[in-house]
C-alpha cells in the first residue's frame, strides 16, 4: 500500500472516531430516555469524555514513549474498541459514563499518534495537506456521522450505531496492523516542560480565553437537540437536517479562520469571531419563537466559534514557534477542559432554570473571553512599542 492510501486509511479511522465522540451530541434527548437520566445528568457523558481526552492522553502517551508509533496507533485503537464494547455490554447510566471515559483516551492517543504518522508517510513538502487530511475526517464526522446517527437511532436505537462503529473500528485494527510500518517517533516532551510555557503569561492568557470561549462553545453544542426542540416539536428528518446544517458550519468556520488570520491579521480575526458568537448568543433566547432565526444565529455562532478555533492554534504557535507542538497539545487539553465544564455547568443550567439559560451564560463567558483578549493584546501592544 502507498503511503497516500496508508494517509486515506488513517483519514477514514479519523472519521469513524471522530463520530463515536460527536454523534452522542445529536442523540443526547434518545440516550438519556434510554438510560432513565435527564439530559442534563446524560450531558455529564461529554464532561467525562473530554477530563478523559485532556487527563488520559498525555499519561498513556508518556507511559507508552518507547513503543514505536504503529503498536502506539493499534494500543489507541485497542481501548477504543475496548470503550465500544463497554458501551453494548453493560447496560446502566454508570456504566455508559465508564465506557465514555475509555473511549475518550483512546480517542486522545489516537489523534495525537494519527497526526505523527501521517506527518511521517507524506514528504516534507506534503505533511501540512497529510495532517489537514486527518483533520477533515473529525470534520467530516459533524457534517456526516452526527445527522446520521440521529437518523440509524429513528428507525432502530442508538446502541445500533455504536454496533457499527464497532465492527468498522475492529476493521481497522486489522487494516493497521497490516499496512501501517514500524516508525520512530519523537521523543515526548516531559510534563515540566510543557507546564514551564504556562509560567509565561501571554501564553497563560490565551489558553484562559481558549478555556473560556469553549466553556461557552460547549454549552449549547451539548444540549443543541433539546435547545432546538424547545422551541417548537421537530420531526426526525428536521433535527437531522439541522444537525447537517451545522456541520457544514464547522466546515466553513474552519477554512474561514485561515482565509481571515492570512488577509486582516491573526488578531482582528480572533476578536472579531468571538464578537459575533457573543452576539449570536445573545440573540438566540430573544429570537427563540422564529425557527428560521434562530437556526441562522446558531449557524452563524458555529461558523464563529470554529473560526475562532484554527486562529487561536496560529496565535500560539505565534507566541511560541520553537515549540509549536507543545503549543498544540496544550491549547487542545484546554479545550477539552472547556468542553468538560461547559457541559457540567450547562447540565446545571438546565436542570435548575429554563434551557434557554445556556445561550445567556455561553454569550456571557465568551464576552469576558473577548475582554480577556482584547486586554491581553493590548499590553503586548504596549510593551512591543516599550521595547522599540
Amino acid at each position: 500500500m502507498s503511503s497516500t492510501w496508508r494517509i486515506y486509511l488513517l483519514t477514514m479511522l479519523s472519521f469513524l472516531i471522530g463520530t463515536s465522540q460527536f454523534v452522542i451530541v445529536g442523540i443526547l434527548d434518545k440516550v438519556a430516555a434510554s438510560v432513565g437520566v435527564s439530559i442534563s445528568t446524560a450531558g455529564q457523558l461529554i464532561t467525562i469524555f473530554a477530563l478523559a481526552t485532556a487527563i488520559g492522553t498525555p499519561i498513556v502517551i508518556m507511559a507508552t514513549a518507547k513503543m514505536n508509533q504503529s503498536r502506539q496507533l493499534l494500543l489507541a485503537l485497542a481501548i477504543f474498541f475496548l470503550g465500544i464494547v463497554a458501551t453494548l455490554a453493560f447496560p446502566g447510566f454508570g456504566f455508559l459514563l465508564a465506557s465514555r471515559a475509555i473511549l475518550g483516551v483512546g480517542t486522545g492517543v489516537f489523534v495525537v499518534t494519527a497526526y505523527a504518522i501521517s506527518a511521517q508517510l507524506a514528504s516534507p513538502e506534503h505533511q501540512g495537506e497529510a495532517m489537514a487530511n486527518i483533520s477533515m475526517g473529525f470534520s467530516a464526522s459533524l457534517v456526516f456521522g452526527v445527522p446520521l446517527g440521529r437518523v440509524i437511532t429513528a428507525v432502530y436505537d442508538w446502541q445500533a450505531i455504536f454496533w457499527g462503529i464497532g465492527f468498522f473500528g475492529l476493521v481497522g485494527i486489522f487494516a493497521v496492523a497490516r499496512t501501517i510500518p514500524a516508525m520512530v517517533g519523537e521523543p515526548p516532551v516531559p510534563l515540566g516542560k510543557q507546564i514551564a510555557f504556562l509560567k509565561k503569561s501571554e501564553i497563560a492568557v490565551a489558553l484562559g480565553v481558549t478555556f473560556l470561549v469553549f466553556i461557552g462553545y460547549s454549552m449549547v453544542n451539548t444540549y443543541i437537540t433539546p435547545f432546538l426542540a424547545s422551541i417548537r416539536p421537530m420531526s426526525e428528518q428536521e433535527m437531522s437536517s439541522i444537525l447537517f446544517t451545522l456541520g457544514i458550519a464547522s466546515l466553513i468556520g474552519s477554512k474561514l479562520g485561515g482565509f481571515l488570520a492570512d488577509r486582516i491579521g491573526i488578531t482582528r480575526t480572533l476578536v472579531g469571531s468571538m464578537t459575533v458568537q457573543a452576539l449570536a448568543l445573545a440573540l438566540l433566547s430573544a429570537a427563540s419563537g422564529s425557527v428560521i432565526v434562530t437556526i441562522m444565529l446558531i449557524m452563524l455562532w458555529a461558523t464563529s466559534a470554529w473560526t475562532f478555533g484554527l486562529t487561536q492554534n496560529f496565535n500560539l504557535i505565534s507566541l511560541a514557534p520553537e515549540a509549536s507542538g507543545i503549543m498544540l497539545s496544550l491549547n487542545s487539553s484546554f479545550v477539552q477542559l472547556g468542553f468538560a465544564a461547559g457541559a457540567g455547568i450547562g447540565g446545571i443550567a438546565v436542570g435548575s432554570s429554563s434551557i434557554m439559560a445556556i445561550s445567556w451564560i455561553g454569550a456571557a463567558l465568551v464576552t469576558l473571553a473577548a475582554c480577556v483578549a482584547v486586554f491581553s493584546f493590548g499590553v503586548t501592544r504596549s510593551l512591543s512599542i516599550a521595547r522599540d
